[in-house]
């Protein structure tokens, strides 16, 4: 099962607020940590801030996210002055792949411009994966010996 959002807001910075709040609220209703949060909401911040810098005067800017267990596609799409995806070669293309999972532009036809992002869902606020997340099909046991608490080897 999928879910699919879809908002379309004028291509300029001053609405960029609406699209960060919809990306981390989005993020939390798919259960991702505070981290992964944090790292969509700014990488598609950082996708939008490239995308306006070429985009065309009174157009928009259409962002769709695509929700699968586990997972959030987004897509970040504005009609361009110069029909050129965004270079690969700069800070915020890096920040774009450190933020992540995958990164990807393309360009279509009538010079509209995408920078496509998927994030996968991390490890939760505890730290500690679910065994069975960590490795499907194996089988896990509690650790009865180490200490409930204290530093280990602890008396």
């Amino acid at each position: 099962m999928r879910d699919v959002v879809q908002l379309t807001l004028p291509a300029a910075s001053a609405y960029l607020s609406v699209l960060r709040t919809a990306t981390a609220s989005l993020a939390a209703r798919a259960d991702f940590t505070l981290d992964d949060i944090e790292d969509l909401r700014i990488a598609v911040d950082e996708a939008c801030a490239l995308l306006l810098l070429s985009a065309v005067p009174g157009s928009n800017l259409e962002c769709t996210f695509e929700l699968s267990p586990g997972v959030i596609q987004v897509s970040v799409t504005v009609r361009s002055l110069d029909g050129e995806p965004p270079s690969r070669e700069t800070f915020a293309w890096t920040v774009l792949t450190a933020l992540a999972d995958e990164v990807s532009s393309s360009v279509d036809a009538d010079s509209r411009v995408t920078i496509g992002l998927r994030k996968r869902r991390g490890v939760p606020e505890d730290g500690v994966p679910s065994p069975a997340a960590a490795t499907p099909g194996a089988t896990w046991t509690e650790n009865a010996g180490a200490p409930a608490s204290g530093p280990v080897g602890a008396p």
